[in-house]
């Protein structure tokens, strides 16, 4: 049977929608067979349960806690949460002192462990920086490539350190330094006879930190394979033990870059203050470019000042110094001259957010204490199942309700958009399944009451769609002309107001925190699907309805019944043409 050509077009886009859908559940059927996925969503603390940690501070140096310090180990540890791929975790303090940690599910002993740990800030020597993905192997054009095994260079931009009153300065690196070449490499020494220690290879002792003599087969075989854009990268580095006496294997911590680092020789205690603010000239003029400040004690000024003073003689990367915080890169300036006066400013581009967060680690990154768990409970879901019940039945509810309506109104149309909240059903749910593989995102009550509203979101763009087609056939136009006229009109109405809810949506999930985030968040996404479903189901199917018999001669259950809906006669008026402007005028002169 030969297929109407009007319906060429929308059953191509309805093929392309059936390969999206069939394509997503293939790939959630594979990562649940190989993988680590699940046929269902994950599910978040008040609808799981999970495990609530009372941890309790110990100072390891006998000093004092202050609230400050408190809130930077909530801040730190609710990164090391959300680097291992847990999602909707809740991070608070109780008594002013213990940190409450409700981690959803069955978190791993890793995990675990690492909030138990104290935190590291460390300053070491670069010894090789590369971009943080695998890049494409060059083709052949002649110029000189990088001895095999070794890593590539890729440009990219950093920040810039500067240091006051006419101590040191360093400038931010405009490209990745070239990849290690033969001059540089360090040779292995035979092992024969002898093993490989952790300072090096076989008989070749490091003289300092930045002697590539540190770079063991071992450690340039990690940061070959290293790809810092892999999300279980970061769940890795976030629980590795960074041992301040061994070179270090890392990313930075935007995933950009990655580094094989030597061993640690200024520590975080080492800095006595950090701060942020606008940068000031020699005539106290204020500069719109933001800077960090930083201010050694006694000894972090003696030992900072030793290791400037041999990393500006040193060519990049070596001339580098990384802050490390918890294993992962926070910056890497470059040396430019020895900073033996105990300050320096870190400058770039910041803004004043970025460059506060980055002063308040600097400032209490390397924290004084480690923490003992108090109590390691299980928390019920008991109250949350019954909310989510209560709340999945108001869905089905709201859900039949806009069922009967469309039925009512829309008579044969009306099975358009129950099949369109189908589809908008699946999509959903397959993404809400994969993004907890991929990204570990757990469905909350607050998630689930966003899907809850998205029905009517749905169900308001079919109905903007159906009653402007619908107007367009009481103007008197044939029902194939009316859908397209009135697609035009409605897809702009349906486009704005998906685009105020995605607006709203978006600057509720910056600004509010906790679980309020999981509704803006599949308020987003269900906002997304709507346009999807809007644009490659609801159209199609109703400019294919518009060819058939029933729907296109108006058959009185079909919901564009003319008689029904009041339509117009079009009068004739002359070369093919109809006018209902001339109807119109003939009706109000007969008024008159």
């Amino acid at each position: 049977m030969a297929i109407n050509p009007r319906n060429r077009k929308p059953l191509r886009t309805l093929a392309a929608l059936a390969v999206l859908v069939v394509g997503l559940y293939g790939l959630l059927a594979a990562v649940v067979t190989w993988g680590s996925a699940q046929w269902t969503p994950k599910l978040g603390l008040d609808l799981e349960g999970g495990t609530q940690l009372i941890l309790k501070p110990v100072i390891t140096n006998g000093g004092s806690i202050s609230q400050d310090q408190i809130n930077q180990a909530v801040d730190i540890m609710r990164q090391r949460v959300d680097s291992t791929g847990v999602s909707e975790a809740e991070v608070t303090t109780q008594g002013g002192s213990n940190v409450v940690v409700s981690l959803p599910g069955t978190p791993d002993k890793a995990t675990i462990d690492s909030l138990k740990r104290s935190s590291q800030l460390r300053f070491r020597a670069v010894l090789v920086e590369a971009a943080g993905a695998p890049q494409p192997t060059p083709t052949s054009t002649g110029t000189a490539t990088a001895p095999s095994g070794t890593p590539s260079a890729k440009p990219t931009s950093g920040s810039k350190a500067t240091a006051p009153s006419g101590t040191a300065t360093t400038s931010a690196k405009s490209a990745f330094p070239p990849a290690l070449s033969k001059d540089t490499t360090p040779t292995p020494t035979p092992t024969a006879t002898g093993t490989t220690g952790s300072t090096g290879t076989t008989g070749a002792k490091p003289k300092d930190a930045s002697d590539l003599a540190w770079i063991t087969p071992d450690i340039e075989k990690q940061f070959t394979a290293l790809n810092c854009a892999n999300p279980a990268t970061q769940a890795k580095l976030a629980t590795q033990m960074d041992d301040p006496a061994k070179p270090l294997v890392t990313c930075s911590q935007d995933r950009q870059a990655k580094y094989i680092l030597g061993p640690a020789e200024v520590v975080g205690t080492d800095i006595a203050d950090a701060s942020s603010g606008f940068q000031t000239t020699q005539t106290g003029a204020q500069t719109n470019q933001v800077e960090i400040q930083l201010k050694f004690d006694a000894n972090g000024t003696k030992k900072f000042g030793d290791v400037t003073s041999r990393l500006v003689s040193l060519p990049q990367p070596r001339n580098q110094f990384a802050i490390v915080l918890d294993g992962q890169v926070l910056s890497a300036p470059v040396t430019q001259s020895a900073i033996t006066a105990g300050t320096a400013s870190i400058t770039g581009n910041f803004t004043e957010a970025s460059a506060k967060t980055l002063a308040d680690q600097l400032k209490f990154g390397a924290l004084p204490m480690s923490f003992t768990p108090q109590t390691e409970e299980q928390v019920s879901p008991t109250l949350g199942t019954d909310q989510l019940q209560k709340g999945l039945l108001a869905g089905l509810i709201g859900l039949l309700l806009v069922v009967i309506y469309s039925l009512f109104q829309y008579r044969a149309l009306g099975f358009v958009t129950v099949a369109s909240l189908v589809i908008a059903s699946l999509l959903t749910y397959v993404t809400v399944a994969l993004l907890g593989w991929s990204h570990g995102f757990r469905l909350t009550l607050a998630g689930v009451t966003g899907l809850i509203v998205s029905i009517g979101i749905t169900a308001d763009s079919f109905i903007v769609f159906f009653e402007r087609v619908r107007d367009e056939v009481r103007e008197g136009r044939h029902l194939r002309q009316a859908v397209e006229t009135g697609w035009a009109r409605a897809r702009r109405t349906i486009l704005v107001a998906d685009g105020v809810n995605m607006l709203a949506a978006m600057v509720l999930y910056i600004l509010a925190t906790s679980n309020v985030r999981g509704f803006a968040f599949t308020l987003m996404l269900t906002t997304i699907i709507d346009v999807a479903v809007v644009f490659l189901f609801t159209h199609p199917i109703v400019a294919i309805l518009a060819n058939t018999k029933f729907f296109g001669e108006g058959h009185k259950w079909s919901g564009f019944d003319p008689e029904r809906l009041g339509a117009k006669q079009p009068l004739y008026a002359g070369r093919g043409r109809v006018t209902i402007a001339a109807r119109r005028a003939a009706e109000e002169s007969a008024q008159s």
